[in-house]
C-alpha cells in the first residue's frame, strides 16, 4: 500500500524533479535558451519507460520550435506529487494522468483546461477509453494510450495447448497440467500477482459487478479460484510473493511460471529486456481467460492520457503537444516501442505487431481485440476509501487468513459503514 507523504515532505521533490528534469532555472522562463518556446510535462520513470522519449522525439522533430521538457517524477509518488504541485500553483504545462481517478479529482477541482472542443473534432470511433474522461459532457483530457489485460504465456511451456477461447476453468487446469518440479527448479502453471485487480476487477468486469456498490458476492468465483490453484501448488503462494515483493517480470522471464494475466504494458517492457538479452523467453499473448465460451472477450483496463494545466505558462503549446501525441502520429510513435495507444486504426496496429519480437501470430493478435474492455476502477469521490478496503480485505483472503466468503462479508459490511 502507497504511504501518503505529508507536504513539508513532498513539495521540495517537486521542486526539485522540476527543474533537473526540466533543465531551467529557478525563474521558470517560457522559453528555452535556443528561444523554442518550453513545454514541460510531467511523467513518471523516464529513462525506463520508452515511451515517453518516443512521444518527446516525434513531436519536436515535427515542432522545432518547441523544446519539450520531462519533470520526471517516480511512479509510486506520481499521484501524491501531482496533487501538490497543483494545490501549490505548480505551472508545469502537461500533465500525464495516470489514472481516471486523479483526473476526475482534478478536473472537479477546476485545475485542468478544458479541452472539449478539440475532442469533439477527432474521429471518436477510433479512439479506445475517450469516453472514461466524459464528465457531464465536458473533457479535460485526452487518451494517448489504453492499456487492458491479457494472458501472457510461454510459448515453450505451455506447448500445443489451445488459448485461443480458455475458460477460467480450463485456465485452472492447465496451469496444473503445466506446473513441474520441486524445490528451486519448480515451475508454477501461472503466476497471479498480488494487486486485488488480479481477482477483483476480472470479477467486476466479467460479471458486470459494481466495485463500488457495496455488494462484491460477485467475487465468489474468481476468489475460489485462485484460492484452488494456490493449494493445488500450481501459483506462488500469495504470502510469499508479497512477502519477497516477487515480481510479476521476474516469475516470467526466469521461466517460473507458464501463464501470467498482466496488462498490455507488460509487452514493451518484455521486448526490451529481450533486445538486452534479459529474457530469453519466447512468449506470446492471448484474450483473458472467460467465465463462459461464448466467444466474447471481457476485460478490464485503464486509460492513460495527457491534460493542460489550468496554469500553464505555455498552454497553447502544450494543446499542440497533447492534439499530437493522442492522434494518428503520436499513435504511430508509441506503437513502434510496443506501447498500445488509444487512438488506432489498421496502420497504426500493423506497426505495433511490426515491432521486432512482438508475437504476432493469430492468438497474439485476437488478444489485442477484446470485444469489451471495462473500466479498472469506476470514477466517484468514493473510489479512493473504497479501493482501501478493497485491498486491505484482498490480501487478509490470499494470504489465508480469513476464508472468500468471510472477506467478502467484511468488504460488504465495511464499505457501507465506512464509506456509503
Amino acid at each position: 500500500m502507497k504511504l501518503k507523504k505529508t507536504l513539508t515532505t513532498v513539495a521540495p521533490l517537486v521542486v526539485a524533479a522540476s527543474l533537473i528534469a526540466g533543465g531551467c532555472d529557478a525563474s521558470g522562463s517560457n522559453t528555452a535558451s535556443d528561444g523554442r518556446t518550453v513545454v514541460k510535462v510531467s511523467l513518471w520513470n523516464y529513462k525506463t519507460t520508452p515511451e515517453w522519449k518516443a512521444l518527446i522525439d516525434g513531436f519536436e522533430a515535427g515542432h522545432p520550435d518547441i523544446d519539450v521538457q520531462p519533470v520526471d517524477i517516480l511512479a509510486d509518488d506520481y499521484s501524491d506529487k501531482v496533487t501538490t504541485m497543483l494545490a501549490g500553483g505548480d505551472t508545469t504545462d502537461v500533465l500525464t494522468m495516470k489514472n481516471v481517478t486523479d483526473y476526475a479529482r482534478y478536473a472537479t477541482r477546476g485545475q485542468l483546461k478544458p479541452l472539449t472542443d478539440q475532442v469533439k473534432k477527432l474521429p471518436q470511433k477510433s479512439y479506445s477509453g475517450l469516453k472514461d474522461f466524459d464528465l457531464k459532457g465536458q473533457y479535460y483530457a485526452i487518451p494517448y494510450r489504453q492499456d487492458f489485460w491479457v494472458l501472457y504465456y510461454d510459448k515453450a511451456l505451455v506447448g500445443d495447448a489451445d488459448l485461443s477461447h480458455l475458460t477460467w476453468s480450463r485456465f485452472a487446469d492447465l496451469a496444473e497440467k503445466t506446473t513441474k518440479g520441486s524445490g528451486s527448479s519448480k515451475v508454477y502453471g501461472t503466476y497471479l500477482h498480488t494487486w486485488r485487480s488480479v481477482i477483483q476487477a476480472t470479477a467486476a468486469a466479467q460479471t458486470g459487478g459494481d466495485l463500488l456498490g457495496g455488494d462484491y458476492d460477485f467475487m465468489k468465483n474468481q476468489y475460489t479460484m485462485a484460492l484452488d490453484l494456490q493449494k493445488a501448488k500450481a501459483t506462488l503462494p500469495f504470502s510469499t510473493a508479497s512477502s519477497q515483493s516477487v515480481t510479476y517480470d521476474s516469475q516470467f522471464t526466469t521461466g517460473k511460471a507458464a501463464m501470467v494475466p498482466m496488462g498490455t504494458w507488460w509487452a514493451a517492457a518484455l521486448l526490451a529486456e529481450k533486445a538486452q538479452g534479459k529474457n530469453p523467453v519466447d512468449w506470446g499473448m492471448a484474450p483473458m481467460p472467460q467465465i463462459t465460451a461464448d466467444g466474447k472477450t471481457v476485460t478490464f483496463g485503464s486509460p492513460t492520457a495527457f491534460a493542460v494545466n489550468k496554469k500553464a505558462r505555455n498552454a497553447e503549446a502544450a494543446q499542440e503537444f497533447v492534439t499530437w501525441a493522442s492522434g494518428a502520429e503520436g499513435a504511430a510513435a508509441i506503437a513502434k516501442v510496443g506501447v498500445v495507444p488509444a487512438y488506432t486504426d489498421d496502420k497504426v496496429m500493423d506497426t505495433f505487431f511490426g515491432v521486432d519480437g512482438m508475437p504476432g501470430d493469430a492468438i497474439s493478435r485476437k488478444a489485442m481485440e477484446p470485444s469489451t474492455v471495462r473500466l479498472e476502477m469506476p470514477i466517484s469521490d468514493k473510489s479512493s476509501d473504497i479501493d482501501q478496503i478493497l485491498t486491505e480485505e484482498h490480501e487478509l483472503v490470499m494470504s489465508g487468513e480469513k476464508s472468500a466468503a468471510e472477506g467478502i462479508k467484511e468488504m460488504n459490511d465495511r464499505v457501507r459503514n465506512e464509506v456509503k
